[in-house]
């Protein structure tokens, strides 16, 4: 559960790292690129979890959405890229932590999963503040609600949710209810942000959504532990 952990860890570093360097819109697309390296890394770690053609099409689409970002990052600011980068790392790593997530919960309760992740990261980023921030804490009720939000609602009650979900589902599956992220992504940038709505950005953000909808799995969903999930084959 340390290795769980220390990806959880550098996965949110990551993607605090590649915000402050791109927008919020690009990394709202970006992170979404996630299903697509689910999709890969589950064909080789998660038993009856296929890359199929159709999966491998979704992929090549997805890569179409993601060199529109990219170049929309070069035309305007080429600094964005690092950025950029730093979000489709920190997909991959929530990819691979979705696919260990899947493996252990089949053993391991998805609470204690839940608070390795939460002991490892606390621990790892208390060090990197006193490492490399200076700047004083100022305790404000916008800090708090923050905080509550992202501690209770989306460390707590959605990881939990997702952990129940992948016990009984393929992380494909799973996967597919992030699918609206990029729109509400670009929009809320919008409205809170001002940043700008372009149309590469959207053409990126439609090719992602796209391609990591096919790689999901379509059908009506099978518990993992059945009959039919463990012997019917994947379809294309």
């Amino acid at each position: 559960m340390t290795v769980l952990g220390i990806i959880f860890s550098v996965q949110l570093a990551f993607m605090n790292i590649g915000l402050n360097l791109t927008t919020a819109g690009n990394g709202g697309v970006l992170t979404i690129t996630f299903p697509i390296w689910v999709a890969v890394l589950a064909h080789f770690q998660i038993a009856g979890d296929r890359l199929t053609r159709r999966k491998l099409v979704g992929v090549l689409i997805a890569y179409g959405g993601i060199a529109a970002l990219l170049a929309q990052s070069f035309q305007f600011d080429p600094g964005r890229l690092i950025g950029d980068a730093f979000m489709l790392a920190s997909a991959f790593l929530l990819a691979e932590r979705q696919v260990y997530n899947a493996k252990a919960s089949q053993n391991i309760h998805p609470a204690k999963l839940l608070l390795a992740q939460a002991v490892v990261g606390t621990i790892t980023f208390i060090a990197a503040s006193a490492i490399f921030e200076s700047d004083p804490y100022v305790w404000t009720t916008r800090l708090g609600l923050a905080m509550f939000y992202q501690g209770i609602v989306i460390a707590g009650f959605g990881f939990i949710g997702n952990l129940w979900l992948i016990q009984r589902f393929f992380p494909s599956q799973v996967s597919v209810i992030s699918l609206t992220q990029p729109v509400f992504a670009i929009v809320a940038a919008w409205l809170i942000l001002g940043e700008p709505l372009t149309p590469m950005l959207w053409v990126g953000a439609v090719f992602v959504m796209i391609g990591a909808g096919l790689v999901q799995r379509w059908p009506k969903p099978a518990r993992k532990g059945s009959a039919s999930a463990a012997t019917a084959p994947a379809s294309d």
